[in-house]
């Protein structure tokens, strides 16, 4: 026996097979949503354009001491101020008191361009507090030259070409002082030890090596090393 396959007609709703209730003319479309227009949900939820942002949270109150004078001694001369017992000897250096020739570097104590001498021992200016300077005699290169006349140390710096970007050196020659103001007398090995905590970019380690052997024979009146 054969089947009738025709199909009984469905009845004519006035909408397309694919319109939905949620497409019809009562009805939303996800483009109503995301253009931002107020609709009614059939949940009952209401979507508004433009929800105001919400009011930004007070500022914090800042804690902590501020600033509090001391005085530093630096290259022989007295210099007051007033500073956040946070900053650090090389920022009072470079932004209170103008005296930038110790660079800022690596700002973590590890490559020795921001090099002093602090009552006679080199000192990453990066890693001490200004104000426990206090008290304590604090030389910068500044201090080395006498008028025209330049230190043995920075006379042998430039003899023996050893600074090429610059960034380094003021550093290395406040190191090379300190370390000749102890060891006056250095071999080449003893000088390459002694130096070991500041690095130089450019590579001039052959130079500082040499003008540190230069200055100390200068400081010894010219006599060869033993």
């Amino acid at each position: 026996m054969s089947r009738d396959k025709t199909k009984t007609p469905e009845p004519d709703t006035g909408k397309s097979p694919r319109q939905g209730p949620a497409q019809g003319k009562k009805g939303f479309s996800r483009r109503d949503l995301f253009r931002g227009a107020s609709v009614a949900l059939p949940t009952g939820l209401l979507v508004t354009q433009g929800a105001p942002a919400a009011a930004a949270p007070p500022a914090a109150p800042v804690f902590g001491p501020g600033k509090a004078p001391l005085s530093l001694r630096i290259n022989g001369k007295v210099h007051k101020l007033e500073v956040e017992p946070r900053v650090t000897l090389l920022d009072a250096l470079r932004n209170y008191l103008d005296i930038t020739g110790a660079k800022r570097v690596c700002d973590r104590a590890t490559c020795g361009a921001c090099t002093v001498i602090l009552d006679g021992n080199p000192v990453y200016a990066c890693s001490v507090l200004a104000i426990e300077a206090q008290g304590s005699a604090i030389a910068t290169v500044e201090g080395l030259s006498t008028g025209k006349q330049m230190h043995p140390v920075q006379a042998a710096f430039v003899n023996n070409d050893a600074q090429q970007c610059g960034f380094c050196t003021p550093g290395f020659v406040m190191a090379c002082k300190a370390f000749l103001d102890k060891n006056p007398n250095p071999t080449r090995e003893q000088v390459r030890r002694g130096l070991g905590g500041n690095l130089c970019r450019c590579g001039t380690y052959v130079g500082v090596t040499e003008a540190v052997l230069e200055a100390a024979k200068a400081r010894r009146g010219g006599r060869a090393n033993a």
